[in-house]
């Protein structure tokens, strides 16, 4: 795994609405350092840095960089009904349509 990507992991999960700015500042720099595509470990990785929200549009950037590696992440189950919004859209996007992108059952 590279270097880049081993900070940002090490950095956990991505602050919510409620950090000060320069926590999200350093978090940007850090995702923005890691070059595209990524490898399947280092998107598997990635997949946990997700925090309580989607941090001023930061998570959707870490998403689409989770989608320049070569496939899926594996994913051993569905989120449960207390997952958070980012579990239930990458369960989606890797082809798992039992659980809408709302969170709700069908």
């Amino acid at each position: 795994m590279r270097p880049e990507v081993q900070a940002f992991v090490a950095g956990g999960p991505l602050p919510g609405w409620d950090a000060d700015e320069d926590e999200i500042d350093r978090r940007v720099k850090q995702l923005e350092a890691i070059s595209k595509p990524v490898t399947a470990d280092e998107a598997q990785a990635l997949a946990s840095c997700f925090g309580p929200d989607d941090c001023y549009g930061v998570a959707w950037t870490l998403l689409h960089l989770i989608e320049t590696g070569p496939g899926p992440v594996p994913v051993v189950q569905p989120p449960g009904p207390d997952a958070d919004e980012w579990n239930h859209i990458l369960w989606n996007r890797w082809g798992s349509p039992e659980i809408p992108d709302d969170g709700s059952t069908r």
